[in-house]
């Protein structure tokens, strides 16, 4: 074993699921042969504990580096903040320049509330909105966290919340009182939408405006019309997807505005900042609860924030990423109709996957990943797309490619490949780890 594999071995007698994070779990990629640690990170190469490099074709930080790893320009930002001090008893006037900034990038909204996690940003949306409404019951599409307000879905039937994202999500630890307060319904399916609130009293919806597919058939306008004829509160979650295909929220590319609308990942180029922004009747629910937290208020995220809108916005950092997953993505389809073998495409262009309609798809990425970690790339199945993911980059990136898939296509036909996998295949959703 690597330095990594001895670390994560470890990390797993000291922290419960031996990662903070379920989506960088080693299992969820090459199983008990994935570096899982880095020294140092600069554009989009990594570098593990034994100085290997990798060029990271994978999720980039999970999608919050746009602006591709250690941006210079953000970075003197903060290192500027940092040395003015992080913290004191007085508020940092950042706070107050990012806020403007995002009212400023979506005239519907007047107020916000900062963070510094996406299931933190959640939580304060539902609590606000909540408030605002007077109703507890919500109805929500897509993945929104960690909170014991998303889990309550999963109470009385774990396989409730599969379809949203991740699949074996325990609501152990959830309070059953909270049973039947929150109710998903699919994207695109309105009816089933309609359905949910004609029969609880919803008093916010709550989804991610795109993630695998688009919006049809009027989808989003439905919905909107539908949460103001029932005076609902309309969320959309945007940490994922904001500012990856505008500058600002995705909403903003289909002309609907929501009540409320959240921010990250991208937001502070990797920096821990998140925003709930929203309409001034809305927001000023806020005060009649309490939302308080002592490290929302450390400067570092907001000036890093600020940095990286003023650099998104001189590189316009949203066409270039959407073009270039454009292109990914038609490289991917050529590549399964030179080898005959069939895929499903999924996600915004710059979030960009692929899924092999086989029975045998999870070992098929975890193959890949194995072969390309020993090219130096890091690799599976998506990409989140960064400015950094040059020309010459991704054409290596794809030569590499071009022989696996190849070697799928063989796979498909009968060629052995379980005995060329050199660990478990990886996993697709939440496990217990032993």
């Amino acid at each position: 074993m690597g330095k990594g594999q001895e670390l994560y071995k470890i990390a797993k007698t000291l922290i419960p699921g031996g990662t903070m994070l379920l989506s960088k779990r080693p299992e969820m990629f090459l199983p008990e042969h994935w570096p899982s640690y880095f020294s140092k990170a600069e554009g989009c190469k990594i570098w593990d504990l034994e100085g290997n490099e990798y060029f990271d074709v994978s999720i980039m930080g999970i999608g919050t580096n746009i602006l591709g790893y250690c941006n210079k320009e953000v970075d003197d930002t903060v290192i500027q903040a940092v040395k003015s001090g992080n913290m004191s008893t007085f508020n940092c006037p950042e706070e107050v320049y990012l806020a403007e900034r995002l009212i400023e990038l979506h005239p519907w909204a007047d107020m916000v509330r900062f963070a510094r996690t996406g299931g933190e940003a959640n939580a304060i949306a539902i609590r606000i909105a909540r408030a605002a409404s007077g109703k507890d019951k919500v109805a929500m599409c897509g993945y929104h966290g960690w909170h014991d307000w998303y889990l309550s879905a999963n109470l009385g039937d774990t396989q409730t919340l599969a379809g949203h994202l991740l699949p074996g999500l325990d609501p152990c630890g959830v309070p059953q009182n909270l049973r039947g307060t929150a109710f998903p319904f699919g994207y695109n399916n309105f009816q089933e939408l309609l359905d949910i609130v004609n029969t609880y009293e919803i008093g916010v919806i709550k989804m991610e405006v795109s993630r695998n597919v688009g919006p049809e058939d009027g989808f989003l306008e439905k919905v909107r019309s539908l949460a103001t004829d029932k005076n609902i509160v309309l969320i959309f979650d945007e940490c994922t997807s904001g500012f990856r295909q505008t500058f600002g929220g995705l909403h903003k590319l289909y002309k609907v505005e929501p009540d409320m609308a959240l921010f990250g990942k991208a937001l502070g180029n990797g920096y821990a900042i998140t925003a709930v922004i929203g309409k001034r009747e809305i927001m000023e629910a806020a005060q009649k609860s309490f939302i308080s937290s002592t490290f929302w208020t450390e400067r570092i995220g907001p000036s890093a924030a600020l940095a990286t809108l003023k650099i998104m916005e001189r590189m316009k950092s949203w066409e270039i990423i959407t073009n270039t997953g454009l292109k990914i993505k038609e490289r991917w389809r050529q590549l399964a109709e030179r080898h005959q073998i069939s895929i499903s495409q999924w996600g915004l262009p710059s979030l960009a996957g692929f899924t092999f309609n086989s029975q045998n798809n999870l070992a098929y990425k975890t193959y890949i990943t194995q072969e390309m970690l020993g090219k130096g790339f890091l690799a599976g199945n998506s990409i989140y797309v960064s400015i950094v993911h040059m020309p010459d980059i991704l054409s290596c990136y794809f030569d590499e490619l071009d022989k696996l898939i190849a070697d799928i296509s063989e796979f498909e036909s009968g060629r052995d490949f379980k005995s060329l996998l050199k660990g478990p295949v990886c996993h697709s959703g939440f496990r217990r780890l032993n």
